[in-house]
């Protein structure tokens, strides 16, 4: 585990070779476009588009179920991305501007919280500039009890945290694994920060807060790489 105490926008990347062929296989399969390098930070080669998009008027349509690599989020306001693990990536709810929140499926990232992703997520903010957003990975904590579903329940966020903001000129991709696929949180209050993977035991609910000023586009990329987090 891992003491952590700031934001930060950017992580680093590195590529590792682990003991995950058939999640990787798996993963690969189902990752639809394929992209060659142009100078715009992204890695080459296969991966799964996903567009956050900020609108100022609340969707009315129901959107459960409908994939479409979209997900509709309050241009301005907090939003919650609720996240479901699957074997696939998928938009559940695309509608995150009804007060039920948004749903995203995605595979569990690092399984043995060894720091060593399955997969990388990058991402850029588009759009007219001057809008921001910050996104924070939270989770419901089972409280003092170590129970869940009791009283004492509570809702955690990272310590460490996404902030994007659409400046003027090009807009260029940058490895956000750290921020996205893991949550930072001292549950021993022993004063540290644990790092936990998406979708580990010790927490339950998890989902994106996203926290826009303006933001009309975040996008998302998801590849077949691995980022080491440590």
């Amino acid at each position: 585990m891992e003491k952590t105490n700031s934001s930060s926008k950017i992580t680093m990347s590195t590529t590792t070779v682990v003991a995950v062929t058939t999640t990787l296989a798996l993963i690969a399969s189902m990752i639809p476009a394929i992209t060659s390098a142009g100078g715009n930070g992204a890695p080459s080669g296969a991966h799964y588009n996903l567009n956050i998009i900020g609108v100022a008027k609340d969707k009315t349509a129901p959107m459960d179920g409908n994939d479409g690599h979209r997900i509709f989020v309050k241009l301005d306001g907090n939003t919650k991305i609720l996240l479901s693990e699957g074997e696939t990536f998928n938009v559940l709810d695309a509608n995150g501007t009804d007060g039920n929140g948004a749903k995203f499926q995605l595979p569990n990232p690092d399984p043995d919280n060894d720091g060593i992703t399955v997969y990388s997520v990058y991402a850029r903010a588009l759009g007219t500039p001057g809008g921001n957003a910050m996104i924070a990975t939270c989770a419901t904590a089972p409280g003092e009890d170590g129970i869940f579903g009791t009283a004492d329940d509570e809702e955690v966020c990272s310590t460490e945290t996404l902030t994007v903001e659409r400046t003027k000129g090009k807009s260029s991709f940058e490895n956000v694994s750290r921020e996205l696929l893991y949550i930072f949180v001292d549950l021993d209050g022993d004063g540290t920060a644990e790092r936990y993977n998406l979708f580990a035991d010790e927490l339950q609910d998890y989902f994106w807060s996203y926290d826009n000023n303006g933001l009309k586009v975040l996008q998302l990329r998801f590849y077949e790489m691995s980022t080491n987090v440590n």
